[in-house]
């Protein structure tokens, strides 16, 4: 089951993908789906509806995908949670996972336009496999209890501009909230449907290979994560944690250009979906 938001920037119609691909409306179950939805069991109404055959067919879907998830209270990060991309980055692998933080109002959809900020010479991309939280995760007694708290995957660009996270003053977020610099989607995707250790994270710039890697090779693995975020903060349904992303983004490749007006980016994991941003 494939759950995507389709309209224009603000617009955007709730349906679930059936097992044709075929866009199902589910206007009539909830207005949107976001925290609300999830925290009510969403997807369990989504999939009796599935089951019952009473979901419509929606009508000449509009062509733009949104982010899968309507507004979200917060986006939590991990950094350096590949060795590979640590190695490249000239960091030793972290004892704890590196949490920051990006704006929410980063997220935008998969095939949305990807802006350079105004003096960025170092804009970068990085696949990640996005979790979308759907119970609360509060002080979690161990990573065993994660999955309870966990409503399904997607596909997430963190992009980054890396003058401004590393360079100019000591702190990440600012190279991290740049506006569109969130990529979300297609789809959510119910964690019950996915087993991630084997989900291959792959990225392109203009056709090029950039970065492949599964994601069992996290440092720090999906329950372990959102347990370690639930001792420090709560999370709430609706909210994204961005888990890391593998080597290969252009900071690790010397002599290779940063992102550039006109640039292709385009990012995929195995069962969620492909990405595709014109940079501008």
């Amino acid at each position: 089951m494939r759950l995507a938001r389709l309209g224009p920037s603000g617009a955007e119609r709730p349906v679930v993908l059936d097992a044709d691909g075929v866009a199902r409306d589910l206007s009539g179950l909830t207005p949107d789906i976001d925290g609300a939805f999830l925290a009510a069991d969403g997807i369990g109404r989504v999939r009796a509806a599935l089951d019952a055959g009473t979901l419509p067919v929606l009508a000449d879907p509009p062509a733009r995908t949104g982010a899968p998830v309507a507004r979200p209270g917060k986006v939590v990060c991990i950094g350096l949670n590949y060795r590979a991309h640590a190695a490249e980055s000239g960091a030793q692998p972290p004892a704890e996972p590196v949490v920051f933080m990006k704006a929410p109002d980063t997220v935008v959809g998969p095939d949305d336009d990807v802006r350079i900020p105004r003096n960025s010479v170092k804009t970068d991309y990085e696949v990640e496999l996005a979790v979308v939280i759907g119970r609360q995760a509060r002080y979690l007694d161990g990573p065993e209890d994660a999955a309870a708290c966990i409503a399904g995957y997607a596909v997430s660009n963190d992009v980054s501009e890396r003058e401004f996270q590393l360079e100019r003053g000591g702190q990440w977020d600012k190279g991290k909230s740049c506006e569109t610099f969130n990529p979300l989607g297609p789809w959510l995707v119910p964690a019950d449907e996915l087993t991630v250790p084997g989900l291959r994270l792959r990225s392109w710039v203009n056709g090029e290979p950039r970065q492949d890697e599964v994601a069992g090779d996290m440092i720090f693995d999906v329950p372990h994560v959102i347990w370690y975020l639930s001792q420090f903060m709560v999370l709430y349904p609706g909210d994204v944690v961005n888990t890391g992303t593998p080597a290969g983004v252009a900071m690790g490749l010397p002599g290779q250009p940063y992102l550039r007006s006109g640039d292709v980016v385009e990012l995929e994991i195995d069962g969620l979906g492909r990405q595709r941003q014109r940079v501008v």
